[in-house]
């Protein structure tokens, strides 16, 4: 009886597949949940990403897909103009760092039309955002590439 319980379990799971979620914050290569820091965040799903950095916030429309060794840089926009009165004005700006093993992040937003250089932060996957006195929006990525 046991044996018939073990051979049911193991062709379940050889339908569903290994899991997709790891402790790191990557799944399927793919960056994914809430990153928190100290003043940052970042929600990412396998379509897109939102940054918060200090009373700043990001969009990245596009999977942030790191390489072997964790680095990864993407395109996105930056709003660096957001509190108290969100001006709406979204610049060009690169997502780049490195996620390690145990699922730290190291990210840096450079504005590609200004000087403006926001990090590096140090995030922690599965961790909140502690943004003091600036707000972070809390929905996930994908609703906030529109």
């Amino acid at each position: 009886m046991l044996t018939k319980a073990v051979a049911g379990l193991l062709a379940a799971a050889a339908v569903i597949g290994p899991c997709q979620k790891t402790t790191t914050g990557i799944a399927d290569g793919v960056v994914d949940g809430t990153w928190g820091g100290e003043n940052a965040g970042l929600i990412a799903d396998d379509t897109s990403a939102h940054v918060h950095i200090g009373c700043t916030y990001g969009r990245i429309h596009q999977a942030i897909v790191p390489d072997a060794q964790g680095r990864f840089d993407v395109p996105g926009e930056q709003n660096i103009t957001a509190h108290p009165v969100d001006l709406g004005i979204l610049h060009p700006a690169r997502f780049s760092g490195r996620i390690t093993p145990d699922g730290r992040m190291t990210l840096t937003v450079a504005l590609t039309d200004t000087a403006v250089t926001l990090g590096p932060v140090q995030l922690a996957y599965g961790k909140e955002p502690r943004m003091q006195q600036c707000p972070i929006c809390r929905t996930g990525a994908s609703d906030l590439t529109n």
